[in-house]
């Protein structure tokens, strides 16, 4: 098997599946009519509804859902061989994520843009609104530790790497000052890209440095400063650094990823691992579980991912143009991070299996594999640091690609500079997950908990806001210092699943209403019914297994009590939302178009 077949096949099932299903999505079941003004045109306020192009909210859209989960998730799965990843990504991005998506942007949009949890409210009574916006909260508190922890063993006594991405950040802050002042982006643009790419090429220089070893950090020191970082991130004016950095970082995901097909295509590297590995029956060193369910919850975004409802029922709405924009900006942009995932999933199996493992488990666990490792000595003398046990994901993508690179011939002698550079582009996307996902949770904290204590709701005051970030940044801090790679991840990956299946709730019953034919709500529930059960067997095994097993080294009764609560969430809501469409198959079907077009009048 070689890369290029896979690639090749993979782009043509998705332009099919965009043309077919895409087309029957928008056109029979959502019926999506551009004679109606969208919420950007109803409520254009030039500021949060402002109707946009559709390239430019599509590439608005990817950027936003396209963090690293696509590339991370898959390479972890490389545990259980390159088959079981690659059909999970295909099956479940056309059946689940693509439908996710666009019903979820649908949803929000016939609300005039609000949000999942305030869609739920609507669609489902008071009872469902309030559990999905507990589990929001959750949610977006957990996957900022999941995130934050792919990048600590990437940067962990690695000071190129530290400065490098700790160099971003007066960097973007000073495109910031200077668009701001100037109003010249390009100029802005063209100095901001060199500087990093000058702080990539004199990165080298530190090593032995008094600010080299300042910079050559512990993982726990980097779980530390991660949180602080990202409280006085979110604090900070969104035009100052969020906006820039995440402007500049979209360069570096298009360029490399473009520069990844490229390379493929020109190398065309072989497949070296099996299509199943033993792990497929659980035990495996990075993921704990079998392959059933946990394929499913490690592999999120690329596939199926609840994050997407927080940017699905966020900003996107409010700038959709015209109503047949959903289809090209919601079902095409995941079917295109499918391709990103299925790239990162290339890049791991294309190293030697030995190799592989090695990187992504802790030296012990590795003894105990009897593998041996092929080119891992000499990968790490190119790259000019020791890649054993750096487990998260972030560094197997990196040699993976720099090991694509490579292949080049104009490329072979420069690594080191490939590998920091990919360790950059991952570093820079999650930090401004980080930064965004912080100001999100505590706009989240302040909704829900100011119910409560009504002065934590007055987002003007400078009290509530710090105390709602620091809070915030505490809870998934803890996480992120107290766990590991194939704990966390996990907790992500079911909470993550646990929100699509929402999503799919939501969009179940809001087609139930709209659609001419019934039958049309199995476009939803086909896919919930797998990923609820997968979520609630996935979570049980981690609880059972591992966070309640006293002799496990993920064990966490935090973690385990966590999962408890998402869970029962998810079953209140799945309820609720049953006894919803009884209630609505009652009444005819014609009945129930004309009630569903008055309600949203």
């Amino acid at each position: 098997m070689n890369a290029v077949s896979i690639v090749i096949g993979s782009i043509c099932i998705l332009l099919i599946v965009y043309r077919l299903y895409g087309t029957f999505m928008a056109a029979k079941v959502l019926k999506l009519d551009d004679s109606k003004p969208t919420p950007s045109h109803k409520l254009e306020d030039g500021k949060d509804y402002v109707p946009t192009n559709k390239w430019v909210t599509f590439g608005h859209h990817f950027a936003a859902i396209a963090a690293a989960g696509p590339l991370v998730g898959p390479i972890l799965a490389a545990q259980f061989g390159y088959l079981p990843g690659l059909l999970w990504l295909l099956i479940g991005a056309v059946i689940g994520g693509a439908v996710h998506d666009i019903v979820v942007l649908f949803a929000s949009m016939r609300r005039d843009g609000k949000s999942l949890s305030e869609v739920a409210k609507e669609e489902l009574g008071p009872v469902a609104g309030f559990c999905t916006g507990l589990a929001m909260l959750f949610i977006i508190t957990i996957t900022m530790a999941g995130l934050s922890l792919v990048i600590l063993h990437a940067l962990e006594n690695n000071p190129w790497g530290t400065f490098v991405v700790g160099i971003t950040i007066p960097i973007a802050m000073g495109v910031g000052l200077y668009h701001k002042k100037t109003g010249n982006l390009k100029s802005a643009t063209i100095v901001g890209f060199g500087l990093i790419i000058a702080a990539i090429l004199f990165g080298p220089n530190l090593q032995g440095t008094a600010l080299g070893n300042v910079l050559t950090l512990e993982a726990s020191t980097i779980a530390i400063i991660l949180p602080i970082y990202a409280f006085f991130a979110a604090a900070l004016p969104v035009w100052l650094l969020l906006a820039p950095r995440d402007y500049l970082s979209t360069f570096m995901k298009i360029g490399v990823f473009a520069a990844l097909i490229v390379g493929v295509f020109y190398v065309n590297p072989s497949v070296q691992f099996p299509a199943l590995t033993d792990f497929i029956n659980g035990g495996g060193p990075i993921v704990a579980g079998p392959v059933w369910p946990f394929i499913s919850i490690t592999i999120a975004c690329g596939a199926i991912s609840g994050f997407h409802a927080f940017v699905g029922s966020g900003t996107t709405p409010k700038m959709i143009n015209r109503w047949s924009d959903i289809k090209g900006v919601a079902f095409g942009a995941m079917l295109v991070e499918c391709l990103v995932a299925i790239m990162a999933l290339i890049a791991a199996v294309s190293l030697q299996p030995g190799d592989y493992f090695a990187i992504n488990s802790a030296p012990e666990k590795f003894a105990t594999l009897g593998m041996e490792t092929v080119h891992l000595d000499e990968l790490s003398d190119e790259i000019g640091m020791d890649l054993e046990g750096r487990t998260g994901g972030a560094v197997t993508l990196a040699v993976g690609m720099t090991y694509i690179f490579t292949e080049i011939p104009v490329f072979e002698k420069l690594a080191s500079y490939f590998f920091q550079f990919v360790i950059l582009f991952e570093a820079v996307f999650i930090l401004t997950a980080i930064d965004s996902g912080t100001r999100v949770a505590r706009y989240l904290i302040q909704d829900f908990f100011g119910d409560f204590y009504k002065p934590l709701k007055n987002t003007e005051s400078l009290l509530s806001n710090i105390f709602a970030s620091a809070l915030a940044c505490f809870i998934w801090g803890y996480l992120l210092y107290s766990g590991d790679i194939s704990s966390i991840w996990a907790l992500f990956g079911v909470s993550n699943q646990l929100m699509a299946s929402i999503g799919l709730i939501v969009g179940a019953t809001v087609i139930l209403k709209i659609a001419d034919k019934r039958w049309y709500m199995l476009t939803c529930l086909v896919p919930l019914a797998y990923l609820y059960v997968t979520v609630n067997v996935a979570g049980y095994w981690m609880i059972k297994n591992v966070y309640w097993n006293a002799e496990s080294t993920g064990f966490s009764v935090l973690n385990g009590t966590l999962s408890i609560i998402m869970l029962v969430l998810g079953v209140i809501i799945l309820l609720t939302s049953i006894k919803k469409w009884i209630e609505l198959c009652k009444i005819p079907q014609h009945i129930l178009v004309e009630q569903s077009k008055k309600e949203i009048a």
